[in-house]
Formats: structure tokens, C-alpha cells, sequence
């Protein structure tokens, strides 16, 4: 028998890769935030240290550790520190309720938890007898923290016993080990815990840093919480190239367009609103941009308006990205933009989509549907929640298995992908399946219109109706008739059956951390609403 190989090719996973960035990049910069500077070499060394201090203080291999934190060093430090040690991190969106905190924490069977002060208060250490660890990361030190809560800075200054530090620097990870558990933003109800192991994790990683133009020159700039998985975007893809991460401790505008101009930023992840936002900012135009080469935008989709205008005016290659924490990725690139810029694109090289109807079944061209995905960078599953795997599965006549996105969809001739609409936020009206998005899209083009989304309410006559809750332009006056006009000025532009029943002035539109809105909230805020509009 022949050996077909004489040396053996070990996969480099996130702990080995950001080992080896650390001892050949030396001291170019990793890590920036505020005045503070890691270098690759620094970075390595405190995620080693942080590792071996987990592993002293009884973390294990497999372990799952909740980081619950404000954006900043420390929680970078947290984040791969964990994964560092062979634990499985946690990082939760700091913007839910306590009750939704605690339930996580027991959902994924914590043994650590790692918490920013401002958040003591929402953690109840006694209802989680199963965490042995935590600690609390203070502005001073000699803050008094109630038992079993350790300060963090103490506890990492804390010496390391040789033999444990050794260990560490020769701990390899293995392939299918658990690398992190990130929560559904729960736009859809119920927050579902979704794993990723380190070959899915570094698969996704080396993919989505090359589809953003990611190199060694990447200046990355981080607005959005590090517990994102759109911020872990920026993260990985900065990491595989060797580039360097810059930390916004929170988003504003202006902040980000000095940080442009005085930190050479090249890449960022961003959201609709922060686009907008940053579009509509008075600094726009007056600061230096020419340092950006690559801006993406994900998390719920642009209209039509904004994204003609990032296009155009950014500079730099902007690129929408449609997919899901769950693992379907699908990119836009600028150059194929003209003519289709409603598209989100195709997939990742190496990964596939179609699209099904409503009995599984495959559709025809031109047709739309379910959005289906396989690929490399799929997610392992859901944590613990075996029929929601199930639920999200669709199994080909091969037996091969495709995750479902609940994201309707449909291809034009040349296959580039146009997101339909949310497959729960469609609008059954009279036996016909209306699309909000397809309204929005009409509606985000009037003047008056800062933001919309469009809702189905009952109707006596048609089951349900849209309507459409907007906010109005800085200057326009609210009022009755205002949103008369516009339910004239949509209902002359969209199809018989797409014709909202009225239109709610709002100040804000519910959104998560994310920028995506909350369309369950509106549903709930405006159930009393009962059309008899024909």
C-alpha cells in the first residue's frame, strides 16, 4: 500500500491563526481603540494569558462562557480569550431584557460569565448554580463587588503557574469543536441558540474576507456591538488577513467619519440605519474618505433610494450582503450593480441557494420562493433545540440536507438573487400573497419619507391588509393630512391588491441592536387596527 502523503497538513483554526499573526507580525497594530494600541504580538500574548487564567480558574475545554459586555479591549480580550482556552463563547446582545439574559445563560449551560458593570444589575448570580466563574469588568479596580463577583482586571493580573501556561501555547483545538454560540436577534419570537465549530468558523472566515476585498492594508472599523455576528464579520475577516481592528466603544456619526479620516480606515461592516445615518450626517463630504476601499451593509435591506446613493458617493466599493448568522452568505459586487441594484447578488464560491415553494418542490424559472442554502459555512444547528433543526431543514431528492432561511426570494435570467420579502412578514390579502417590501420599496422614494415598514392588519373583507407606518422627513409636519397623502401617493404606485389601507405617522420605528425592525412589535403596537377598506 502506497502512502500517498509523507507530511501531515494540519488545519490552522482561529487559535492557531491569530497565534501565528501574533509571532510574524510582531508589532504591527491588531487591535486600536480610543488611545489604546495591541499589537499582534501584545494580542497574542493577553489571549494566551486570558486562556491560561480560564483554565486555572476550572474553565474546561467544551465549556460555555457568557460574555455580556460594552465594546471596548476588554471584550475583544474576552471574546478570543475564551476561544483561546478550547471554551465555547457566548456573546449575548446586550439589549435584551434580564429575563431573556437569564434564560440564555441556562439555555446554553454557562459555567462563566463575563460581564461589563454597567450589566451587574440585570444578572442574578443565584438563579445560575451552574456558573462557577464570574466577572465583572470595572473602571476602577477598587470597586466593591458583591460575592461571587470577581473584578476582571484583578483576577487577569493574577500570575500563571508555568506548567498551565505550556500548556496553553501547545493546547490545538479540534475541528468540530464548538467555537461559539450566538443567539437569533429574535425578530422572530423565541431566541435560538446557533453553533458554529472551528472548521465551519475559519471556512467562514477565509470566504467572507475575500468576497469584502480583505487584505494585509485592512484598517477595520467596528461601530456595531462585538456580540454581532455582523461585527464578527469585520473581526475574522481582519484577522485572516492580518490587518488591524479599530473599536467605535459606540456608533455616531461624527465619531466615525473622524475616525475615517484620522485612522486610515479601508473596510467596515455596517447596517441601514448607520448608512443612512451616516449619509445624512453635516460631516459627510467634509471629511477625508479617500482611505476607504470596501464598505459592507447587511442586517435587513437598503432601500432602493439609500443604496443608490452609497453606491455613488462613498467612494469605495460598497457591498450589500444578504445572509444569515445561520451560515447562507450571498454578495453584490458594485461593478455588477447598474441596472439590478435591488439584488443582493450571488452566493460565496463554493456555496449554493435555490429556491422551493410552498410543498418543497423546487420552482420554476422566474418564479419565487423559500431561499435554501448548502454549503461549507453552514451553521452545526441549533443548541439543544433538536425540532427547531428539523423545522429549518430541507431535504433534496438526493438526501442531501439545505437550511431553510424563511426568507422568500426569486432569480432574474442572469441568477442574481432579489430578497422578496420575510416569509412570516408576507401579507395574505383576499387568497394572494403580498410582499411589504415590494410596498416599501415604492414608498421609501417620497420625499416626506425617512422610514417605513409596512404590516398586514385583519380586515373584514380581505383576512388581512397592508398598512403603513412611517416616519417622516426632519421638517415635515405630522398629521391627518399628511398621511392621507401619502396612502394616495402609495396606492396610485402599487398594485390593487398591494394598496395600503392607511398610514401611521411614528416618531421611531422599533428596531434591535442590528437596525432590523421589528415588525412583531408593530404588529402588537397597532393590533387594535381593523380595516373595512376595500
Amino acid at each position: 500500500m502506497i502512502k500517498m502523503a509523507h507530511f501531515d497538513a494540519p488545519e490552522p483554526l482561529l487559535p492557531d491563526l491569530i497565534d501565528r499573526q501574533s509571532r510574524w507580525l510582531g508589532e504591527k497594530p491588531a487591535m486600536i481603540c480610543d488611545d489604546l494600541i495591541w499589537s499582534w504580538q501584545t494580542f497574542g500574548q493577553r489571549l494566551r494569558h486570558c486562556a491560561a487564567r480560564l483554565r486555572g480558574s476550572g474553565v474546561q475545554p467544551g465549556d460555555r462562557v457568557v460574555v455580556v459586555m460594552d465594546n471596548g479591549p476588554e471584550m475583544l480580550e474576552s471574546l478570543f480569550g475564551v476561544i483561546r482556552a478550547g471554551a465555547c463563547v457566548v456573546p449575548l446582545n446586550v439589549s435584551v431584557s434580564a429575563e431573556a439574559m437569564a434564560a440564555m445563560i441556562d439555555d446554553c449551560e454557562a459555567s462563566a460569565v463575563i460581564a461589563s458593570a454597567s450589566y451587574l444589575d440585570a444578572l442574578a448570580p443565584a438563579k445560575h448554580p451552574q456558573v462557577r466563574l464570574w466577572l465583572a469588568v470595572t473602571e476602577a479596580p477598587t470597586r466593591l463587588l458583591e460575592v461571587p463577583w470577581r473584578d476582571y482586571a484583578n483576577w487577569l493580573g493574577a500570575p500563571v503557574d508555568v506548567a498551565l501556561q505550556r500548556e496553553i501555547e501547545h493546547y490545538q483545538v479540534a475541528p468540530d469543536a464548538l467555537c461559539n454560540i450566538i443567539y437569533s436577534s429574535g425578530t422572530t419570537g423565541v431566541p435560538k441558540g446557533i453553533t458554529h465549530n472551528h472548521r465551519r468558523r475559519i471556512d467562514w472566515a477565509r470566504s467572507i474576507a475575500l468576497a469584502l476585498r480583505y487584505d494585509s492594508r485592512a484598517i477595520t472599523l467596528c461601530p456595531i456591538g462585538l456580540y454581532s455576528n455582523i461585527s464578527w464579520v469585520s473581526m475574522l475577516s481582519t484577522f485572516v488577513v492580518g490587518g488591524t481592528l479599530v473599536i467605535e466603544r459606540r456608533f455616531e456619526p461624527e465619531r466615525v467619519w473622524r475616525a475615517i479620516e484620522t485612522r486610515g480606515i479601508s473596510h467596515g461592516s455596517l447596517v441601514p440605519i448607520i448608512v443612512q445615518r451616516l449619509l445624512e450626517s453635516p460631516l459627510f463630504g467634509k471629511t477625508d474618505m479617500r482611505s476607504l476601499r470596501a464598505l459592507m451593509c447587511c442586517g435587513s435591506p437598503l432601500p432602493l433610494p439609500i443604496k443608490q446613493r452609497a453606491l455613488r458617493d462613498f467612494g469605495c466599493a460598497f457591498i450589500e450582503l444578504y445572509g444569515l448568522t445561520e451560515g447562507v452568505i450571498t454578495t453584490l459586487d458594485p461593478e455588477d450593480a447598474e441596472g439590478r441594484e435591488m439584488s443582493v447578488g450571488k452566493p460565496l464560491p463554493g456555496t449554493d441557494i435555490q429556491l422551493i415553494d410552498e410543498f418543497d418542490h423546487p420552482v420554476k424559472s422566474g418564479e419565487t420562493g423559500e431561499i435554501v442554502s448548502r454549503g461549507h459555512i453552514t451553521m452545526t444547528g441549533y443548541y439543544r433545540r433538536p425540532a427547531a433543526n428539523a423545522e429549518s431543514t430541507w431535504i433534496d431528492s438526493t438526501g442531501a440536507t439545505w437550511l431553510r432561511t424563511g426568507d422568500i426570494g426569486r432569480f432574474d435570467e442572469q441568477g442574481y438573487l432579489f430578497i422578496v420579502d420575510r416569509k412570516k412578514d408576507m401579507i395574505i390579502s383576499g387568497g394572494q400573497n403580498v410582499y411589504p417590501a415590494d410596498i416599501e420599496s415604492v414608498a421609501a422614494t417620497h420625499p416626506s419619507v425617512a422610514e417605513i415598514a409596512v404590516i398586514g392588519i385583519k380586515s373584514a373583507k380581505w383576512g388581512e391588509t397592508p398598512y403603513a407606518i412611517v416616519v417622516p422627513r426632519n421638517g415635515k409636519v405630522p398629521g391627518e393630512s399628511l398621511a392621507i397623502e401619502l396612502r394616495e401617493w402609495i396606492n396610485a404606485r402599487v398594485g390593487r391588491q398591494q394598496r395600503v389601507a392607511g398610514v401611521a405617522l411614528v416618531d421611531t420605528l422599533p428596531r434591535n441592536p442590528n437596525g432590523k425592525i421589528l415588525k412583531r412589535e408593530l404588529r402588537k403596537t397597532h393590533a387594535h387596527l381593523e380595516s373595512h377598506v376595500a
